[in-house]
């Protein structure tokens, strides 16, 4: 792609926040100038719905976002989901069945009412979610499987991240997606085909753009797919080195604001 891309498609953590989760000044500023011109900019995030605001209250306007790694596209202009692709009840049942059979000590949290809220096992270690109108422990394996659920979420003690999703990806091999986007040992779920990539593909579908139009920048495993789609794939330098190894271009960290950089030369900013 040698053109100005026709959408700017970007992650969230570990891509464009810094380390303390803020949106620099120029990040802001940049982000800004380019949908001021018309170019959408779009969130692509392992996030839920309900985490956004944290990331809208430091930006100019909010941006549309699709979340939980494909599975929500969402429009904050209205307050509205225009797609959700969840894990089916009996779906999430065979997962949960194939993974205690597979995994000791392993247990769950679920993404359910399009990420607006979580239920999660007794035993599930919440990290940095405190939002206790919205998450919810509950009572029953059966209760927690009970309901559509954009994302499950696994995780079973300390464990090597990279070794861990693929024991899972083994385990739900042709069954549903597994994906990590951070280190601390957390696997991702998905329903079959859904990704970062599915997502975004069906978002530019609506706006008539293709794939080789559109500039996405990652930092994570679970944004492989969505690099792997875009014309052109932008990895920042803290990157996992699966995410470095397929970008076409690596731009400075999250930390000195490397998607600001590569855009602000890409759109002539300066």
């Amino acid at each position: 792609m040698e053109e100005t891309p026709r959408l700017v498609a970007t992650d969230i953590d570990g891509t464009l926040l810094r380390e303390d989760r803020t949106v620099s000044p120029r990040t802001r500023s940049v982000l800004a100038r380019i949908a001021a011109s018309g170019t959408p900019v779009v969130l692509v995030t392992g996030r839920p719905v309900r985490w956004l605001k944290l990331v809208y209250e430091q930006l100019a306007e909010p941006l549309p976002a699709i979340c939980a790694n494909g599975a929500v596209v969402y429009d904050p202009a209205g307050d509205e989901v225009l797609r959700a692709d969840p894990l089916a009840p009996e779906l999430l049942a065979e997962v949960a069945r194939r993974l205690r059979a597979e995994v000791p000590g392993v247990t769950f949290a679920v993404e359910v009412t399009d990420s607006r809220q979580m239920r999660h096992e007794a035993h599930y270690p919440l990290r940095w979610d405190a939002d206790h109108d919205a998450i919810r422990a509950v009572e029953s394996p059966e209760e927690l499987l009970a309901a559509p659920a954009v994302k499950l979420l696994a995780r079973a003690g300390e464990q090597d991240p990279d070794a861990f999703v693929e024991l899972v990806a083994t385990a739900l091999q042709g069954l549903a997606e597994a994906t990590q986007s951070s280190y601390s040992g957390l696997v991702e779920i998905s329903a079959a085909g859904v990704t970062k990539a599915a997502g975004l593909a069906w978002y530019c579908a609506q706006l008539g753009i293709d794939a080789e139009d559109v500039v996405a920048f990652g930092d994570m495993p679970n944004d492989v797919p969505m690099l792997t789609w875009a014309g052109r794939a932008v990895a920042v330098a803290n990157g996992h080195p699966a995410v470095l190894r397929i970008a076409h271009e690596v731009t400075a960290p999250n930390t000195e604001d490397g998607v600001a950089a590569y855009l602000e030369k890409l759109f002539d900013l300066g």
